[in-house]
C-alpha cells in the first residue's frame, strides 16, 4: 500500500481494496514508532452516529446528575465490555502538556487501553502513547486559518470514524459522534460572558460562527449523548437549545492523585521559594487566556488587600498589559509571571492559595489540581468546580471582587484545615474512576 499522510484517503481506499474478514488491525504507514495508523474490521456504523440508526431514548443512559457511579458489582460486567468495545477517541491534540480538554484525553485514553479497550484516537497531533497498544490516526488538517481547521477536522474526523467503531467520543467541536464532550461549555455562553459586545463577536468572527453552527448542529441531533462536565454545563445546554435531558450526563473530570499530593508538595516548599526568592504570603494563579481567566479580577484583588502577598502568575498570554495594569495599581513588584510551566505541582509546593477569578470555566482542571495538593482555593461560581466546593470549608467562592481572598493569606495557619478537607475532596475524583464511570456510560450505549 502506497504511504500517504492523508487519514481519510488511506482509510477509505483500505475498505475498498480489502477483503472483509482479512483486513488487518493494524498497518504502519510511518517511520516513528507512535504514529500507527488502525483498520478495523468490517462492520455496521456505530449506533447512535451521525446517519446511522438512532439508539432510542430508552437505551440511553438515564443517571444523568449527579454524575455516573460505578458499584464493585458493575465492575465485572464492565470489564467484560472493555474487551469488546472498539472506541474512537476525537481530539485535535493529543498532547497532555497542553492541559484542558487535551490533558483529559490522554488520561482517559490511558485509563481505558489498562482496561483492554480497543481504543484508537483521531488527531491532527500526537506525543507518543503510554502504551503501542493505543492506535493513533493523524488527519492533515490545514492550521493556518482557526475557522479553516476547525471545519476541515470536523468533517475529516468524521469521515475517519464513519465505520468500524462501536463508539465514538469526541473530546473537539466536531459534527459526528457517539458521545460529545461539551469540555468547552456553551460557546454562545462563553461569548456573552467573556466578549463586551458579544452580538458583534457571533456575527462577525468567522472563528465564533464555525464553532457556534457546529455546537448548534451536535446539540440539536437528538442521535448523540451530550458528556458534560458541570451540572451548570448541562443546564446551559438544556436551557439554551432545549436539549431533552435523557440525552445530557454528568461526569467531572478527573485529577492526578500521585502527581498532584501534599505529601510530594511539604518537602519540595523550602526550596522553591528559596529559588524564586519569595518571602511571606504567596499566592498563585494558573491559566491560559488572561482575560476569560481573570488575571484582571486577581491583581485588583491583590492590590486592595494590601500587605506583602506575592502572586505567581503561570500560563499561555501576553503578560504585557498585565504588567501594566500590575504597574497602575503599584503592585508590580509583587507579581512574578512565569510563562508556561510543566511543573504546576511545583509551583503548588511555593503557594499558599490558588486563585483563578474566571469570567467563565465550565470546569477548571487547575482549580482541582491545586485542591488535590491540598492547596486551599478560591474562584467564581461561574467555574464548574465550584459544585464541589463548600464555602469556607474546602474552599472559598466570590464573585468578581478577589480583595478578600488575598486578605486570608493574613492567617496562613488557618488555612490548614481548608487544604487538608480540599484534598480529601479531590481523591474522590481520580482518573480511574472517572474512567470506569466512562466505561459504564459505553455500556449503557451497547445494550
Amino acid at each position: 500500500m502506497a504511504r500517504s499522510n492523508d487519514a481519510t484517503l488511506v482509510l477509505e481506499a483500505a475498505a475498498t481494496r480489502l477483503g472483509s474478514q482479512d483486513r488487518p488491525r493494524a498497518t504502519r504507514l510511518e517511520s516513528r514508532p507512535f504514529e500507527r495508523w488502525r483498520y478495523v474490521p468490517n462492520g455496521e456504523p456505530p449506533r447512535n452516529f451521525g446517519a446511522g440508526t438512532p439508539v432510542p431514548f430508552d437505551r440511553l443512559f438515564h443517571g444523568l446528575i449527579p454524575p455516573l457511579r460505578t458499584s464493585r458489582q458493575s465492575v465485572a460486567s464492565l470489564a467484560t465490555l472493555a474487551r469488546r468495545v472498539r472506541v474512537a477517541i476525537v481530539i485535535e491534540h493529543f498532547v497532555a502538556r497542553r492541559g484542558g480538554a487535551e490533558a483529559s484525553a490522554v488520561r482517559v485514553v490511558e485509563e481505558l487501553q489498562r482496561r483492554g479497550v480497543d481504543v484508537t484516537v483521531v488527531c491532527i497531533q500526537a506525543e507518543p502513547p503510554a502504551s503501542p497498544e493505543i492506535g493513533i490516526i493523524r488527519l492533515r488538517v490545514p492550521g493556518f486559518w482557526q475557522p479553516l481547521r476547525v471545519a476541515r477536522f470536523s468533517r475529516e474526523a468524521g469521515r475517519a470514524t464513519a465505520h468500524g467503531f462501536d463508539i465514538v467520543h469526541s473530546f473537539s467541536r466536531t459534527r459526528h459522534q457517539t458521545v460529545y464532550r461539551a469540555g468547552g461549555g456553551s460557546h454562545a455562553a462563553y461569548i456573552e460572558r467573556v466578549y463586551r459586545y458579544p452580538r458583534l463577536q457571533r456575527s462577525l468572527s468567522p472563528r465564533h460562527r464555525a464553532i457556534l453552527r457546529i455546537e448548534e448542529a451536535v446539540l440539536r441531533d437528538p442521535t448523540q449523548l451530550i458528556q458534560c462536565v458541570s451540572q451548570r454545563v448541562a443546564a446551559e445546554i438544556a436551557s439554551r437549545y432545549q436539549v431533552s435531558p435523557e440525552r445530557l450526563v454528568n461526569l467531572y473530570n478527573g485529577v492526578d492523585t500521585e502527581r498532584f499530593n501534599p505529601a510530594q508538595r511539604d518537602p519540595r516548599r523550602a526550596a522553591l521559594r528559596a529559588e524564586l526568592e519569595l518571602e511571606g504570603p504567596v499566592a498563585l494563579f494558573v491559566g491560559s487566556g488572561f482575560h476569560r481567566k481573570g488575571l484582571d479580577r486577581a491583581l485588583r484583588g491583590l492590590a486592595e488587600s494590601g500587605g506583602s502577598t506575592c502572586l505567581l502568575v503561570s500560563g499561555r498570554g501576553d503578560p504585557r498589559p498585565y504588567r501594566q495594569l500590575a504597574g497602575e495599581l503599584g503592585v508590580e513588584g509583587r507579581v512574578r509571571f512565569l510563562g508556561q510551566r510543566n511543573d504546576v505541582e511545583a509551583l503548588h509546593a511555593a503557594a499558599d492559595l490558588l486563585v483563578l477569578p474566571t469570567r467563565y470555566d465550565p470546569f477548571a482542571n487547575a482549580v482541582l489540581e491545586g485542591m488535590a495538593s491540598g492547596l486551599p482555593v478560591a474562584t467564581t461560581p461561574v467555574n464548574g468546580v465550584a459544585e464541589l466546593i463548600e464555602h469556607g470549608k474546602n474552599g472559598f467562592v466570590y464573585e468578581e471582587n478577589f480583595g478578600p481572598a488575598f486578605q486570608l493569606l493574613q492567617d496562613r495557619a488557618g488555612l490548614a484545615p481548608v487544604g487538608a478537607a480540599a484534598r480529601r475532596t479531590a481523591e474522590r475524583f481520580t482518573w480511574s474512576d472517572h474512567a470506569d464511570q466512562v466505561l459504564q456510560l459505553y455500556s449503557k450505549l451497547q445494550r
